[in-house]
């Protein structure tokens, strides 16, 4: 067991300080990220020595339930590529530069139209997609018009990381952990769309009061007009995406698992995109720069992060673990301990933790258990960059773009809209519940 929960620590720091301090290395011209490595190793480390029996890992890794990690992976990888398709075609730039003209020269109005186009493209894709379309766009639109791009980064990462609650393919996190509790699509809406709204009402407030002074200056609007050049190709990514969500609602009506749902609709999407690509010899770039953009270290970070959970739970780490969050009231308790450990060890690997942790409580305590772990896992995306992939992915555009944020500044803004905002999202659940 000590041995286990050294490794297992000493992994999870080291994933936190290689976010920290060096991201990413460079081999040659391939550039790497450093978290996914590290994860592995710690993961390959804990197999070689059998403290977490590789039988153990197969088993559940490829267990015969309606769902399981490498499912999860093709429900998350699915509707990523249904996500990421539609901003090849312009979908999502078409829309934003739509919002700036609309709002003319006023920031307060741009505010709040950037707030709601983020808020339901998240609620519809996903929160990872929407910060890595919309960021770029916003820190080009803010050094054009010379204002300050602050108070639209922080209310689009807020918004993607509080309205993909909404829906159970929002999150990877929403996904794995509602999943394995047998909560469907219907059933989770149910449930979370109060928290949700709650959540993000206040927190639209807090932004909106945090920025107000920047957002009484003028801007400069561009007369940039753009259209998307690929009518047809706009058409059957929407269709694919409406569909999907539709038979994601009725999955449970129709007895379909979700993850076959996302990959036939993701499948029918590229064969009819390569058709109209070998029927018109253009625009192969669409499918090709979607296949690039796809978040592939998830694949091993997750993998890997499982191995973890696996042996944390086989020599009775999580058994302990347990009994102490067990003793106070679910929703208050997993709320707040999710929302902290997500920024311990990121809210992917909480996820797969907590899964299993309110087994031992009465059935209606353990839903309030994992539906508070779900809320910890999005909002606490935004209480420092190691909560969650999308901050990680968030400070590297940042930089890469040239806007000055810290780490300080992303948990001195962190603490002021999370905290509030899982405490109202967690009130609205208990209301629910």
């Amino acid at each position: 067991m000590i041995a286990t929960l050294v490794i297992s620590i000493s992994t999870f720091v080291l994933i936190t300080l290689s976010i920290i301090l060096f991201p990413s290395i460079k081999i040659g011209k391939i550039k790497l990220d450093t978290y996914w490595i590290i994860a592995l190793l710690g993961a390959i480390i804990l197999l070689s020595f059998n403290l977490a029996p590789i039988k153990e890992a197969y088993n559940q890794l490829t267990s015969d339930l309606s769902i399981n990690p490498l499912k999860i992976l093709v429900l998350f990888f699915s509707m990523t590529i249904l996500s990421i398709y539609l901003d090849e075609i312009g979908l999502f730039k078409y829309l934003a530069i739509k919002a700036t003209k609309k709002a003319k020269n006023n920031q307060i109005t741009l505010f709040v139209i950037f707030y709601l186009l983020t808020s339901v493209l998240t609620i519809f894709t996903s929160n990872d997609i929407v910060i890595l379309t919309l960021t770029p766009f916003i820190c080009f639109f803010a050094k054009h018009a010379k204002i300050s791009p602050l108070p639209y980064l922080i209310a689009e990462f807020a918004a993607a990381n509080t309205w993909s609650m909404m829906f159970i393919i929002g999150n990877p996190t929403n996904i794995y952990l509602a999943t394995t509790a047998n909560i469907d699509f219907i059933s989770y809406l149910k449930v979370m769309f109060l928290p949700t709204l709650f959540a993000g009402l206040v927190e639209f407030l807090l932004v909106f009061l945090l920025f107000s002074k920047k957002l009484r200056t003028k801007m400069e609007v561009s007369n940039e007009d753009y259209e998307i050049e690929s009518k047809l190709d706009l058409i059957i990514g929407v269709s694919s995406l409406v569909i999907c969500l539709v038979f994601l609602i009725i999955s449970s009506y129709i007895n379909l698992e979700m993850w076959l749902i996302a990959v036939s609709c993701a499948g029918a999407l590229l064969l009819a995109a390569l058709i109209i690509r070998l029927s018109t010899r253009k625009h192969w770039n669409y499918l090709g720069d979607s296949f690039k953009r796809l978040p592939y270290p998830l694949i091993p970070f997750m993998l890997s992060m499982f191995v973890i959970v696996v042996a944390i739970n086989y020599q009775g780490i999580s058994e302990k673990i347990a009994n102490v969050l067990n003793q106070g009231h679910p929703i208050w308790v997993y709320g707040y301990s999710s929302l902290l450990a997500s920024n311990l060890i990121n809210n992917i690997p909480m996820s797969i933790l907590f899964s299993n942790l309110p087994n031992g409580l009465p059935e209606l305590d353990a839903l309030k258990a994992i539906y508070s772990s779900i809320i910890g896992s999005n909002i606490g995306a935004f209480l420092t960059p190691i909560g969650a992939l999308a901050g990680i992915m968030f400070t590297s555009l940042l930089s890469k773009y040239e806007v000055k944020f810290s780490f300080l500044d992303f948990v001195k803004y962190g603490v002021i809209i999370a905290i509030p905002t899982a405490s109202i999202a967690l009130f609205g659940l208990f209301i629910v519940l």
